[in-house]
C-alpha cells in the first residue's frame, strides 16, 4: 500500500552504502530505488513510497521503494 511522506534525504555509509529518507518525526526509510535526482544529502522531498518486505543487514529504517516523487 502506497504512503505519502515528506522528509530529508540522507546517505548512510553502512556496509556498501545506501540512500534513505528521514521524516520530521524520526521515521527512517531505507530506499531501494532512489532516483538520481534525489541523491543529495539533506534535500527535502515529498515521495510516495511502498514499504517492502525485505531483509537487510544494515538494520537502518524500513525498506521501501519510491512510486513517485517531487522535489521542494
Amino acid at each position: 500500500m502506497a504512503k505519502a511522506i515528506k522528509g530529508k534525504v540522507t546517505y548512510q555509509n553502512i556496509e556498501t552504502g545506501f540512500w534513505g529518507i528521514i521524516e520530521p518525526n524520526g521515521q527512517k526509510w531505507m530506499i531501494i530505488n532512489m532516483p538520481e535526482q534525489l541523491k543529495y544529502n539533506n534535500k527535502t522531498v515529498e515521495v510516495s513510497i511502498e514499504p517492502i518486505d525485505a531483509m537487510s543487514t544494515a538494520m537502518w529504517g524500513t525498506p521501501a521503494r519510491i512510486i513517485s516523487f517531487e522535489t521542494i
